[in-house]
């Protein structure tokens, strides 16, 4: 679990703030977690499919780069304090407070993920141009589609099973 989330925090942070604009399942599935754990990818094949030049590619970089940097400090200081509080046991002392603290810092760092997220967002929208606009709303319209579609498939799977576990 330890490597598992620094991990986390770096694909959120670099990633995760494009992936709530950019996310597109490649494959007709419904995308994000939900979609075999693919959101990150669909931040880039969804801006491949914008054909980027090459200047915008180096601003879309240099924008989740800024974004990253900005997330860093604030990532690294909640780590410390989860190892910190990981090393505690439930009978120490100071352990509420820990947890309190980590919990405080967690909101924390959630929150700036947010807004760093809508920073990004907005400043590589603001780089497209306006068929690249155009095609990315497409996308979203594609996306959401395919979205309903598979509740719909999924709503009737589930309605299937029941009355079949009913008989």
């Amino acid at each position: 679990m330890r490597k598992i989330l620094p991990l986390s925090f770096l694909l959120t942070a670099a990633l995760g703030c494009s992936a709530l604009v950019f996310a597109a399942p490649q494959d007709g599935g419904p995308g994000g977690w939900h979609g075999g754990h693919r959101g990150h990818h669909g931040a880039f094949m969804a801006l491949k499919k914008l054909n980027l030049t090459d200047d915008q590619k180096a601003q879309v970089k240099q924008i989740f780069q800024q974004g990253f940097a900005q997330l860093k400090p604030q990532m690294q200081s909640v780590r410390q304090q989860r190892a910190a509080f990981e090393a505690l046991t439930p009978d120490s002392a100071g352990y509420q407070q820990a947890a309190a603290s980590l919990a405080q810092a967690e909101a924390s760092l959630t929150q700036a993920r947010v807004t760093q997220g809508a920073t990004t967002r907005a400043q590589v929208y603001n780089i497209l141009t306006s068929a690249q606009k155009a095609q990315l709303a497409t996308q979203k319209a594609e996306r959401q589609q395919r979205m309903q579609q598979w509740k719909q498939q999924h709503a009737q799977q589930q309605a299937a099973g029941t009355t079949q576990s009913a008989q």
